[in-house]
């Protein structure tokens, strides 16, 4: 067998980059070593790769063939080097949403940790559609997403259900127009919202849970995270639509109240993501069964 893990990641870092001295900066190697790697490839496989267009390398119909086939090499040669270099396999690289990554993983893993587990897993936190990239291009092991999935060679599984509940501040001009005790949907289309980024689980949810409902959303601002949000809200900025366990604690305080509607439940699924083509270790096994046991 000619072809070499070396000159696949090779391959794969110039395909993510667009050029050979970033690819080359990106696996450690000088440029004229990875500029090798990458012709002799092409020499063996007697196809090219890429479409040279200027400095930029730009992947052609047979470097997009072999890019999934590329990565999931790589992911297995990882895992392999992981198994042998832990007692009890290789670390986990987990994707999550922003929601689930910073208010349901954490349990989940000191759960874990409290069990016995020994290689402490990698998170990564971004939005749905990052995670699921991540996922997707073997940069990840597994993800768990707040929103649909997508991308069409990943696994999808329904995990939990999550809910979501509208609130602002105590003072809020809205909360003197509560009629039979609950907000009015004239009162809440008039209203101005604190919404998350385009990508975003949250976003996709209260974009199909609502707009069906108000039609249109009247933007005060857009924030990158829903922690940025909550507090928006507790200052007077506008309305949220967030998941209760993210505003639970200023709910207790009495910087939030929640707003009772007459809309339907606002609820939306959570996903396990995962690779069709993926391998899995003990490690993996481990960690992708503490999540689909009941987090909290």
């Amino acid at each position: 067998m000619r072809l070499s893990l070396k000159q696949l990641q090779v391959f794969v870092a110039v395909a993510d980059s667009g050029s050979t001295a970033a690819g080359a900066d990106a696996v450690a190697l000088s440029q004229s070593a990875a500029s090798a790697a990458l012709n002799e490839l092409e020499r063996q496989l007697r196809v090219q790769l890429f479409d040279r267009v200027g400095k930029k390398l730009l992947l052609n119909d047979s470097g997009r063939q072999l890019l999934p086939q590329a990565r999931q090499m790589l992911d297995a040669a990882l895992q392999i080097e992981g198994q042998f270099q832990h007692a009890h396999g290789g670390m986990v690289r987990i994707a999550a949403s922003t929601t689930i990554g910073i208010y349901l993983l954490p349990h989940i893993l000191a759960r874990m940790q409290a069990e016995g587990a020994s290689a402490p897993p990698s998170v990564r936190i971004e939005n749905s559609m990052a995670a699921a990239a991540a996922v997707a291009a073997y940069q990840a092991d597994f993800g768990l997403i707040e929103g649909p999935c997508r991308e069409p060679e990943l696994l999808v599984e329904p995990w939990q259900e999550d809910e979501l509940i509208i609130v602002c501040a105590p003072r809020h001009p809205v909360t003197r127009r509560l009629r039979d005790g609950k907000a009015p949907v004239a009162a809440l289309e008039q209203a101005r919202w604190l919404l998350r980024e385009a990508g975003s689980g949250t976003a996709d949810a209260v974009d199909s849970l609502l707009l069906p409902q108000l039609h249109h959303l009247r933007a005060a601002a857009q924030f990158g995270n829903s922690e940025a949000i909550k507090h928006a809200a507790a200052a007077g900025l506008g309305l949220a639509c967030l998941p209760r366990l993210v505003v639970a604690d200023l709910l207790a305080l009495g910087r939030l109240v929640e707003l009772p509607t007459d809309l339907p439940p606002l609820r939306r699924q959570f996903y396990l993501i995962r690779q069709r083509g993926k391998s899995l270790s003990r490690s993996l096994e481990a960690v992708l069964d503490a999540c689909r046991a009941r987090p909290l």
